[in-house]
């Protein structure tokens, strides 16, 4: 089984959001969606999530291509990929939030997952930054 992990806030779930979990499934058997800690998405975008991290969480549960969806970790932002050892680390086309040391954090933790960057979904129109400020 090849175990797939994507990561996000999934704050007001999109088209967007739902084309990224589909284009993430291609990539194995099993989906795993991490959904950012509240803390952590206000200090990754400066603002608090429209909705708290159990509402984002269980409607991420809820997305048909989703096969487990947790909580970020509070205090290392790679220890879950530890814990799920995934063969591939889908990331949106804008992902930037922990990504620049990812490769380095990977080799240093003895994890060898293939690193996927997803396209984007109308763009233009379903990126939750324009969404969320309407």
């Amino acid at each position: 089984m090849k175990k797939v992990i994507v990561f996000g806030t999934f704050d007001i779930l999109h088209k967007g959001h739902l084309d990224f979990f589909r284009q993430a499934k291609r990539h194995g058997d099993f989906l795993v969606a991490v959904v950012g800690r509240d803390k952590t998405v206000e200090k990754i975008k400066g603002r608090k999530p429209v909705n708290n991290e159990h509402q984002r969480l269980l409607e991420v549960y809820h997305v048909p291509e989703v096969d487990f969806a947790a909580l970020g970790e509070k205090d290392d932002p790679y220890r879950i990929i530890e814990e799920q050892k995934p063969d591939v680390i889908c990331l949106g086309y804008d992902q930037n939030s922990y990504t620049k040391n990812l490769e380095k954090e990977l080799k240093k933790r003895k994890i060898k997952a293939e690193i996927v960057r997803l396209k984007p979904y109308e763009e233009h129109k379903y990126k939750s930054s324009k969404i969320n400020s309407c």
